[in-house]
């Protein structure tokens, strides 16, 4: 029995045993010591550090003017804003007066009856303020529900296409020709040419690529195709998603690709577009912001113009990501937040402080009218990029606010990297032939997200 318990004793505290539970309570005592920021005032929650700096003189402004009524703000990592926003929604447990999150998070809590979201309702009081009226309409879509707007948008986010200006000029084409797609990659042409003798094009006319799914998503977003219906129920196996996946594969597989895939936001991706080994990128607002930080060497070399229509007198923007401000429905203190969220999304020192900082235009309409919008910008060879995001922002298309959103996003990826991978196999290139594949695709993806809903009884009800 006693060498039993020596044995098991032994077994639990050997050396290794006894060096990891001497580091346990030595890190657990210095974490439980160090000084813990207590936040005061009425919480409000945000995840974007760019906007937690850009608040903060606001906020301080509004706590003097308002001793009754002060605001603290807590940046979160989005994850943890996410799992603390949606447990309290469900749970009752506290959550943040204010809560300031992009679409992916906001739209998961849309998942059971309206009645019982988290997000306070604001339709009425948008309407009957004149708040609606004032704000680019397409920017409350992904926040607005079964007809129940229960965000207060932060942004835009329209697409221009930034290209190579240094390069196309210096080769004499004139980007004025083009109005459609084909008009580009025609008139881009003379680009795509092996001039060093290397085997390879000394420049690809575009980024994208079979892991590009936010390329997809813009472009079809554009040609005005959609993945779910009025009701938010799935509707990606449609024609005009399998013509963008098809046309699309024909841009970068194939003997004749003329596109290749440039990663976004890594080293060498910034070397890659540095040394224009891709010739146009589709730009939001946000991207042109941080390709500033990011990639300065860039500054003087390029140019932004209206993305190439799919058809002629066609769209010439798309849009990408987004961000709103929402109320707890259970909070004391909406009256009071709702007057904040005016101070802060209203206002014009704001909209040129991320303008200026970020690139990102406000969603205000009342604003845009801002001498600030004009100002030519170094960076992108002097062109006034303000004023043309605007001039696109009213046409931006409208996006769901389905919780199945990002699922649905996964499935449109997918559906592209397998349908890259038939298009190779069989050496198919041509887009009628692939356009009947990637639509068997989409509904084969659509059954599995629709049996996946099918399960949520609660949506289900509300939309037979």
């Amino acid at each position: 029995m006693i060498k039993s318990l020596r044995s098991l004793i032994g077994r639990f505290l050997s050396p290794g045993a006894l060096v990891i539970t001497t580091i346990a309570i030595i890190t657990s005592a210095i974490v439980a010591s160090l000084p813990t920021k207590e936040v005061k005032g009425i919480p409000f929650w945000l995840s974007a550090s760019v906007h937690y700096e850009a608040y903060q003189p606001l906020i301080e402004e509004w706590n003097q003017q308002h001793p009754e009524s002060q605001y603290g703000m807590t940046l979160l990592h989005a994850r943890a804003l996410e799992r603390r926003m949606l447990s309290g929604f469900l749970s009752g447990t506290p959550v943040a007066d204010v809560i300031e999150t992009h679409l992916a998070i906001s739209s998961k809590a849309f998942l059971g009856p309206i009645e019982e979201v988290g997000f306070a309702d604001l339709t009425e009081r948008l309407h009957r303020e004149g708040i609606y009226e004032q704000i680019n309409a397409p920017s409350f879509t992904p926040y607005t529900s079964r007809g129940r707007i229960f965000g207060l948008p932060h942004d835009v986010h329209p697409v221009l296409l930034a290209y190579r200006s240094d390069i196309v000029e210096a080769a004499g084409i004139d980007v004025s020709q083009i109005e459609t797609w084909e008009d580009y990659f025609r008139v881009m042409r003379p680009l795509f040419r092996d001039n060093d003798g290397d085997g390879k094009p000394d420049h690809y006319l575009m980024t994208a690529g079979d892991t590009r799914a936010d390329v997809a998503s813009m472009l079809m977003l554009q040609a005005g195709g959609s993945m779910f219906d009025e009701n938010d129920r799935p509707n990606f196996a449609n024609d005009i998603n399998a013509e963008v996946l098809a046309t699309l594969t024909t841009w970068f597989t194939g003997p004749d690709a003329t596109c290749t895939d440039v990663p976004a936001f890594t080293a060498s991706g910034h070397r890659q577009r540095l040394e224009g080994f891709v010739i146009g990128t589709l730009c939001p607002d946000w991207m042109a912001g941080s390709w500033k930080i990011e990639n300065p060497g860039l500054s003087g070399k390029l140019k932004l113009m209206p993305v190439p229509a799919w058809k002629k007198g066609g769209r010439r923007t798309s849009v990408a990501g987004g961000t709103m401000m929402g109320f707890y429905k259970h909070s004391a203190h909406i009256e009071e937040s709702w007057k904040l969220a005016k101070h802060l999304y209203l206002s014009p020192k704001l909209a040129e402080h991320m303008f200026r900082t970020t690139t990102i235009i406000s969603p205000v309409k009342t604003l845009w009218p801002s001498g600030f919008y004009d100002e030519p910008d170094p960076f992108f060879s002097g062109q006034p990029v303000g004023r043309m995001y605007i001039e696109q922002a009213p046409d931006v298309p409208p996006r769901p606010s389905s919780p199945y959103n990002d699922i649905a996003g996964q499935s449109f990826a997918s559906v592209l990297i397998a349908l890259s991978q038939y298009a190779n196999r069989n050496n198919i290139y041509d887009v009628p032939t692939l356009k009947v594949e990637a639509l068997r695709l989409l509904q084969q993806q659509q059954g599995i997200l629709e049996r996946l809903i099918s399960r949520n009884l609660f949506l289900t009800k509300e939309h037979p």
